[in-house]
């Protein structure tokens, strides 16, 4: 699963960077790659949008268990 959460996390942070070079200069780096409304291009939102869904439901749902896939717990006794 770790493998998942990293594809995620570089899957949202494109999201981001393409959301905010739309903001602030009116420029959406997607389709100026690959074309206006492509199939290649909507792949890519779905994937994206797939992305935010997966993180939404693990941080909400699966707290525990994406902590536990990233933080060693402690079983040092003081």
């Amino acid at each position: 699963m770790k493998a998942l959460d990293i594809v995620v996390t570089v899957l949202l942070i494109i999201g981001a960077v393409n959301w905010g070079v739309v903001g602030f200069f009116g420029f959406n780096v997607v389709s100026a790659i690959f074309g206006e409304a492509t199939a290649v291009s909507r792949v890519i939102y779905a994937l994206v949008g797939l992305g935010g869904l997966y993180e939404l439901f693990s941080v909400t749902f699966g707290y525990k268990a994406m902590h536990d896939r990233w933080c060693e717990l402690s079983t040092v006794k003081h």
